[in-house]
């Protein structure tokens, strides 16, 4: 009756298991930091993108050369 109560635990693990972490760890951050960077991308970057564009498009360099001019900003103007 005493040999049911009792029980035997298992080994611990001492090969390997710096590597095993390591390797485990290593895995986490490249996907964390690879995920980190797509989030970025599409949150930061793609609208930065955009806004570049639409001003681009409409910025007229005449129309804002003559404000500068007009402000004083130039002296051989």
């Amino acid at each position: 009756m005493a040999d049911k109560a009792v029980s035997t635990m298992a080994k611990p693990e001492m090969r390997g298991l710096l590597n095993k972490v390591i390797k485990r760890n290593l895995i986490i951050a490249l996907a964390l930091s690879g995920f980190a960077g797509f989030l970025t991308k599409q949150l930061l970057g793609n609208p930065r993108k955009k806004r570049y564009a639409e001003f681009y498009r409409t910025y007229d360099a005449e129309k804002e050369f003559e404000i500068m001019r007009k402000k004083g900003l130039f002296q051989s103007c």
